[in-house]
This record gives C-alpha cells, sequence and structure tokens, in this order.
C-alpha cells in the first residue's frame, strides 16, 4: 500500500493538468485565432509616455520628444529606438489569446494582486495600464490584467521578454550617433599623439601628424567600429573622474559630421573586468564601461592610416605612362585611331624619346605591375631620404589626365623602396614588386 499513495497522489495531479490543458488550451473554436480581441485599441505611433516597472521592480519611464524617446527617469539619457518600437508597436498589436475569468475575486491566485511585470503608458492623453502575473502552466502564455478591469486575460508568454524591460535595456547604447556617410572628420588623441583624419569630396586623407592620403579600408573600419560601438554597462552613482582614469583619458575620438560632434573619453580598465574600460561622452554626466578592444583599435599607429597602393590610377583609366631610367624618358599615350575596318579604337603609342607603334600588351603589363605596387611599412627614420636620382620614376595620367601620380622607385641593400610626390615619407615596398616592375619595362623597346 506505500507504493499506491504516491501513486495515487500523482494520478490526481496529472488528471488535473490534464483537465486544465482541456478546458484552457484546447477548446478553441475553428477561427478563434482570427477572432482574438486586441488588448488596447491604439496606433503605436499615439503613444507618447511608458513607464515599466520589470520584475527586478526596476522602474523606468520613457517619454517621447518630437520624433526621438527619451529615458527621463531613474536617469535621463537617450531611449533605444529599437527597444521602443518594440515596445509601441506590441502594445498596439497585443492581442487576447483567451478570457480567463470575467470577474475574478482573487487576483493573487494569477500572479496579479502584485504584478510581477507593469507597464502604464499614455496615447492620445489617456492612462493606460497592463498588469502581468504568472504564467500558465503549460508556459505558453502568461496571465494580465488590462486597467482596473475585473476579469483575467491570457496573453503570448513570449511577449515577457518584451516587457520585462530595465533601464539599462531601453536606454541608447550606441555611442556614437552619427550618420556614417555624414563622418567627415575624426580626431584621435591616445598614447601620447594626435591622428587626424578628413574627407574631402569623398576621399579621406591623414591631415596629422602628417599629410597623406588615407587608405579607405582602413579608415571605413575605424568609422564602422565607432558606429557600433555600444555601452556594455553603466554606473549608477558615478564617482570623480579620476576614479575611471578619465581626469587625463587614456584616448579621446572627436567624430564630426553633421550638426554636432561626437566627444567619446576612455579612461582605465575595470578593476573586475579587464576586458571592458571606463567611458563617457562630452556633454552627459554618466560614466559607462565599453568594450577595451575599442581603446585599443584607438592606440594604433597613425601610419596604418596611410594609403598603402602607391598610385591611385588603375590600369583601365590609365591615358599616359611616362618611366625615367638612367637619364631617358620613355612615355607611352593611349592614342585614338581608325581600325582597318574605319572603326575608331584606342592604341597605345610611344611618343617619347621618339614616337612609334607600341605593344599594347607590354605596356598594360607595365602599368598592372606599377599600378599594383603596394607600401609593406613606412619608413619612420626621418634621416632616411630618397636618392635624389632613383633607379626610376614613373608618371602616370589618368581620369583623361586630368590627375596625375608621381612615384620614384630605389633599392638599398636587400630592401626596395618608393615615394609619393604628394606624399611625405618613404614607403617600403616588396623587392619582387621592383622586380616585376623591372622586367616590365625590359620587355619594351
Amino acid at each position: 500500500m506505500r507504493g499506491l499513495r504516491p501513486f495515487l497522489v500523482l494520478l490526481v495531479i496529472l488528471i488535473g493538468l490534464g483537465a486544465y490543458l482541456y478546458v484552457v488550451e484546447s477548446e478553441r473554436t475553428p477561427g478563434a485565432a482570427d477572432d482574438r480581441e486586441n488588448v488596447f485599441t491604439l496606433e503605436a505611433d499615439g503613444i507618447d509616455e511608458i513607464t515599466i516597472r520589470s520584475e527586478s521592480r526596476e522602474q523606468t519611464t520613457l517619454r517621447r520628444s518630437g520624433d526621438d524617446w527619451q529615458v527621463v527617469e531613474p536617469v535621463t539619457a537617450p531611449a533605444d529606438p529599437g527597444e521602443v518600437s518594440g515596445l509601441t508597436s506590441s502594445l498596439a498589436s497585443l492581442q487576447i489569446q483567451r478570457v480567463l475569468d470575467e470577474d475574478v475575486a482573487d487576483f493573487a491566485e494569477y500572479g496579479l494582486d502584485d504584478p510581477r511585470i507593469e507597464v502604464r503608458f499614455r496615447s492620445n492623453g489617456q492612462g493606460r495600464r497592463l498588469s502581468i502575473g504568472g504564467k500558465t502552466p503549460p508556459g505558453s502564455d502568461v496571465y494580465a490584467r488590462i486597467d482596473d478591469e475585473s476579469r483575467v486575460v491570457l496573453i503570448a508568454s513570449y511577449l515577457d521578454s518584451t516587457f520585462n524591460r530595465g533601464t539599462f535595456d531601453l536606454r541608447d547604447k550606441a555611442l556614437v550617433r552619427v550618420e556614417r556617410e555624414a563622418v567627415d572628420s575624426i580626431d584621435i588623441t591616445a598614447a601620447g599623439r594626435t591622428t587626424q583624419l578628413v574627407r574631402t569630396d569623398g576621399e579621406w586623407r591623414l591631415a596629422a601628424p602628417l599629410s597623406a592620403p588615407a587608405d579607405y579600408g582602413e579608415v571605413s573600419g575605424l568609422v564602422s567600429r565607432l558606429m557600433s560601438a555600444q555601452m556594455r554597462s553603466t554606473e549608477d552613482t558615478p564617482g570623480e573622474l579620476r576614479t575611471y582614469g578619465l581626469d587625463r583619458p587614456a584616448a579621446t575620438v572627436r567624430a564630426a559630421g553633421g550638426e554636432s560632434p561626437v566627444v567619446l573619453a576612455l579612461g582605465s580598465a575595470s578593476a573586475t573586468d579587464q576586458t571592458i574600460v571606463y567611458a563617457t561622452l562630452e556633454g552627459r554626466p554618466d560614466v559607462f564601461t565599453v568594450d577595451a578592444s575599442l581603446l585599443e583599435a584607438l592606440r594604433r599607429n597613425p601610419a596604418e592610416y596611410r594609403q598603402k597602393d602607391l598610385f591611385d590610377a588603375r590600369a583601365f583609366n590609365t591615358s599616359r605612362i611616362e618611366v625615367t631610367r638612367a637619364g631617358e624618358t620613355t612615355a607611352f599615350e593611349k592614342t585614338r585611331m581608325k581600325d582597318p575596318e574605319g572603326k575608331d579604337e584606342e592604341r597605345w603609342r610611344q611618343v617619347a624619346p621618339a614616337e612609334a607603334d607600341a605593344d599594347g600588351g607590354k605596356v598594360d603589363s607595365l602599368i598592372f605591375a606599377a599600378t599594383g605596387t603596394r607600401a609593406d611599412s613606412f619608413v619612420t627614420d626621418a634621416r632616411q631620404k630618397a636618392p635624389a636620382t632613383p633607379e626610376f620614376l614613373i608618371v602616370i595620367k589618368f581620369d583623361d589626365g586630368k590627375r596625375e601620380d608621381r612615384v620614384s622607385f630605389w633599392r638599398s641593400g636587400n630592401e626596395a623602396f618608393a615615394s609619393r610626390a604628394d606624399a611625405p615619407g618613404i614607403a617600403r615596398i616588396s623587392p619582387a614588386t621592383l622586380d616585376d616592375i623591372t622586367r616590365a619595362l625590359e620587355e619594351l623597346p
């Protein structure tokens, strides 16, 4: 008999659960999904204020300000657009899965005497409230109460995570709210040096510590890194800036574009988590943390942002190439002439030191070899200078002759170097690249 009693108790529980499933979950009339009642009759755009008390009893108030939303309690900060959109659209489209009880005597039975989550909001001047209690035994729905109604309804449980949001969840965690295409300057101060990047007519240039063309891929990567940077956490009661290493920041970055620049300062690492560092935004009182990798990105050597391509020209837009070697200049120009059938075609022709027909394939090979030259690194020793007479000088005209590249090449021991006429410093290049250019030159008459 001892073993029979637990079995009977379990059987009673299973019967009760089965009955519940039958009554609450299974008795749905055909087409019920289409006939479900909306909890609120309103438009998402009509909501202008929301207060959420989360399961952790943290209360947050958000308020619309023009086209934007702000967190106004317990802190003042921009709200996360995605979070706000999720809240307003969910409130506007929220549906009753089932009315469980029309006249409830004891809301405690459903966890609604002291709701687990409470959402209060204003729409077109009218205050509304959604109270969320416990979950149904199967977990597919949650008990809810609308305003001060006497009934209990069921709403989908997946909405639990939409409404159970704390202050940090709801605030905007993006550090740089500037349109990517609008960014036209970035200033970085870190590791005892300043890096300045500016964009003019769509082209990025390194403006400090030296003036030189910037590498589009490297700058684009930096912009993406800033655009995607997010807060990891916030300090509830920030102390003095020196507590966080922000009195003398390890790095400061200023991104400008549009109406007002964004200035971000990064300080020391957290004592409890070395993967995050403290940071603050100019004009805002709060202190927060960001991923430490952002600080490392801002500490990069300015030379890493320099354009590595020695030529802007490419084979398809080159109209003239000239090579000066051992005091003699050989030049080729792309000319338009008639083919044997009388049709116009473009051909390469030697124009210096004397006019002659040229092998177009060999000229193209020279252009490909030259324009493919990239810097492996840049010489940091200011005492190293380009020779007065390089091994050879290549000048390329492109974009219908409107633009010109002028690059010198030479060797020193086992190393090869090059320098652009319009950029300071010396680039260290692969000796194999110089060999390729030399072979292409020797192939020409």
